[in-house]
């Protein structure tokens, strides 16, 4: 019996059978459909990851003292520990290749007030004015604060965040701090576009954001042996090379500059080190962790495969035990082994070939529709789509099998007998 033989008999006895071949290839289906919508997701979801924390100056390096057990992931908000003083930035954006160098740490503020709403539990960014040239940030309306006034930048979901009137430049708020209840009136100068990161660089939506200047806001100090006083300290620092070609060489400078000259060795603890993240670094780190994240869920779906396959090999056996007769008449007329054995292999086949198809179809909408509720941008793995065709051809091999191996040794005289 030739090929192209068995694959017709096959076909025919599936479409004799729709019911039953349709209920058969389900658990296939949900399967391919399940890997397919999670690694759409993932895709997805790593595009939008990547959009965001590339989507800043690719110059940009993030200075920090973490602990050992930290991942490397720059905190967005204050940073690491808390050990670089005013002498270190001046240090930091004196070094060759070096465009600007920002101090970036924060002020805890219980309430905010604009003209009797209020708002509570809120972060204020404490920064200098190249802060949002460093950040690439987008002003609105208005622009940056100056250092020494009372002034303050909102980013736009901030402007709305009072209820219905919303904050404009030229209005004034009042920030309480959390430590001390001093109330601090303040003006909009500017707003901006929100960079919609969180402390590990992935995009959680757009939340209110205040930033305001080190001076007057931010009062934490701490003695700088180099300079011989008191001066403000930060957990983290933002460096803008002055292109990009230059971030390996400035990234090394401001290791050598931290490790042999800065205040932050001395007042860092033992168990913490200097760490300077590129955009790069953060980008590799970020498709690491979501990688990871994809495929354990993908590894939880494909767990249907496997009852898609048994589904497939109980009702192959059953097909055996219904066409015994049938299998008897095709040995007594000269049919081989081989060639039952070829006949429900290629049944068993194209169940997991029409599964892993439909699969793959339902699937991608899957997967354009979660992205599309969850608001992420679609991203596909076309090579996915090939994997899913060549899983569902090894389902149906491997489940069919013992099947047809158990027709192939059926006894003729036995099968002409059976009833």
């Amino acid at each position: 019996m030739n090929l192209f033989e068995s694959l017709r008999i096959s076909w025919r006895n599936i479409r004799e059978h729709k019911l039953r071949s349709t209920l058969t290839t389900l658990g296939v289906i949900i399967g391919v459909a399940a890997v397919i919508t999670f690694v759409t997701l993932g895709a997805s979801l790593q595009a939008d990851i990547i959009s965001t924390v590339a989507g800043g100056n690719a110059a940009t390096m993030y200075v920090s003292a973490q602990s050992e057990s930290e991942t490397g992931l720059p905190d967005i908000g204050d940073g690491g520990q808390t050990v670089l003083t005013e002498h270190d930035i001046d240090g930091i954006r004196s070094l060759q290749g070096v465009e600007a160098a920002v101090p970036e740490s924060g002020v805890a503020a219980s309430t905010v007030e604009f003209n009797n709403s209020t708002v509570g539990r809120q972060w204020v960014v404490v920064t200098t004015p190249p802060y949002f040239d460093v950040r690439n940030q987008d002003f609105i309306s208005g622009g940056s604060f100056q250092s020494g006034e009372r002034e303050v930048v909102l980013n736009r979901p901030a402007v709305s965040m009072f209820g219905e009137e919303n904050v404009t430049v030229g209005d004034n708020i009042t920030v309480t701090r959390a430590a001390g209840g001093e109330r601090v009136n303040a003006t909009v100068v500017g707003i901006v576009e929100p960079t919609d990161q969180s402390a590990l660089g992935i995009s959680e939506g757009a939340s209110p954001q205040i930033y305001a200047p080190t001076d007057p806001f931010y009062q934490r100090t701490v003695y700088s042996p180099s300079a011989n006083e008191n001066q403000r300290v930060y957990g983290r620092a933002l460096v803008l090379a002055e292109s990009p070609s230059q971030v390996d060489a400035v990234q090394g400078r401001v290791y050598t500059y931290l490790g042999e000259q800065s205040d932050a060795r001395e007042l860092k603890s033992d168990s913490y080190r200097f760490k300077v993240t590129t955009q790069d670094e953060l980008v590799n780190q970020v498709r690491q962790v979501s990688n990871t994240f994809t495929a354990y869920i993908t590894g939880i779906a494909l767990i249907s495969l496997v009852v898609g396959a048994i589904g497939i090999a109980n009702i192959m056996l059953v097909s055996v035990t219904e066409r015994t007769r049938e299998i008897g008449i095709m040995k007594a007329v000269g049919a081989r082994n081989n060639d039952v054995l070829q006949l429900f292999l290629f049944e068993a086949v194209l169940l997991g070939l029409f599964g892993s198809a439909v699969g793959a179809l339902v699937g991608l909408g899957g997967g354009y529709v979660a992205a599309s509720i969850i608001g992420l941008p679609l991203a596909f793995r076309p090579e996915w789509f090939g994997i899913a065709v060549v899983v569902g051809v090894l389902v149906g091999v491997l489940a069919g099998i013992y099947p047809a191996w158990d027709a192939a040794q059926t006894d003729p005289i036995d099968a002409l007998r059976y009833e």
